[in-house]
């Protein structure tokens, strides 16, 4: 049986949003490379090299992000079905979309490795990408059919329950910790749950190379969490960070119907997980009021331990992402 942890509201905690820029990239439009203005469906954060990088979603493009001004240079992704870059329900191909939602960085010898997990909420969203080169050079991008590992994944019931959606990882002491999202929908008596689990990295790795020789590793040390609500709806993991032995994670309130489809936001929090519990606080805007968006990404500033940055998605393709400073107070460590 799974291990089971109940959060709880934390008073003591405050994170406020203290500054936001909208994320364009410097170079503007480009449709050859089936590029827009703006960087749209920011799913996830991470620091290479001393950059903060940005995954998508529905955009086969990294964006690496200078915090102060939101000005972004665009690293693209192989292109995919029909040859396009950007998948959404209006141009009708939303369904061929990577959904990359999870991200963590790997130190090797040759150069520090982006890994971005595939929702893995289809089959279609099952590749993982390894970034290597970044920040500078010419990055080389190898997408990976994982479709293996997911199969590991679904099969883990405990973990995926219902409808399996990854929106976090981080790398801890050589293995992934995954984070469920339990926004789906339920399925008979299969309801879903928000709960993270542990790979390998190295036997992850040797599969992505070598997916006919080696197996894919079998997910471990399965923990499901009950997170509370906000506005009446279920709070559910949308990314998670290492800062200095601390795991911090963020989760949002959305009634979506299922893990594919979008709902109305009642709002996001910031949290930490320890061995046994979890406590979390709301997100607060400038002023104070609880922020009624949905954050999907979440990375504590390496200079700055009491500063985070957040991404929010508006889940709106014309409108930009809009990368977020937060202060955080309280003991987050």
């Amino acid at each position: 049986m799974p291990s089971r942890v109940t959060a709880t509201h934390d008073a003591t905690l405050g994170a406020r949003i203290v500054r936001s820029v909208p994320m364009r990239y410097a170079d503007g439009a480009d449709e050859g490379l089936d590029r827009p203005a703006h960087v749209r469906a920011g799913s996830g954060l991470a620091c290479v090299g001393g950059r903060l990088v940005v995954i998508q979603d529905d955009a086969n493009f990294l964006a690496l992000v200078d915090p102060r001004t939101g000005r972004a240079a665009a690293v693209p992704l192989p292109m995919g079905h029909g040859q396009r870059r950007l998948f959404d329900e209006g141009r009708g191909n939303k369904h061929h979309k990577l959904d990359l939602e999870a991200c963590l960085v790997v130190p090797a010898d040759t150069g520090d490795l982006l890994v971005a997990f595939g929702s893995g909420s289809s089959r279609r969203r099952e590749q993982v990408a390894v970034v290597r080169g970044l920040p500078d050079g010419a990055p080389e991008v190898t997408l990976h059919d994982a479709s293996g590992v997911y199969a590991e994944l679904r099969a883990a019931g405990d973990f995926a329950g219902s409808e399996m959606n990854v929106e976090g990882a981080v790398l801890v002491d050589g293995r992934v910790r995954l984070f469920q999202r339990g926004n789906g929908a339920p399925v008979g008596e299969m309801l879903p749950v928000s709960a993270t689990c542990e790979l390998d990295w190295a036997a992850l790795h040797a599969h992505l190379r070598v997916p006919a020789a080696v197996p894919p590793p079998r997910p471990a040390a399965i923990v499901q969490y009950e997170l509370g609500t906000l506005g009446g709806l279920p709070l559910g993991f949308t990314d998670a960070t290492l800062a200095d032995g601390a795991l911090l994670f963020s989760a949002s309130a959305e009634s979506s119907p299922d893990v594919t489809r979008d709902g109305e936001v009642a709002g996001s929090v910031l949290g930490v997980l320890e061995e046994d519990r979890a406590r979390w606080t709301l997100l607060r805007d400038e002023s104070g009021v609880p922020f009624a968006g949905k954050v999907e990404g979440v990375l504590v500033d390496g200079e700055r331990p009491q500063r985070a940055y957040v991404v929010v998605d508006p889940d709106d393709a014309d409108v930009p992402s809009v990368l977020c400073e937060v202060e955080l107070t309280g003991r987050w460590r």
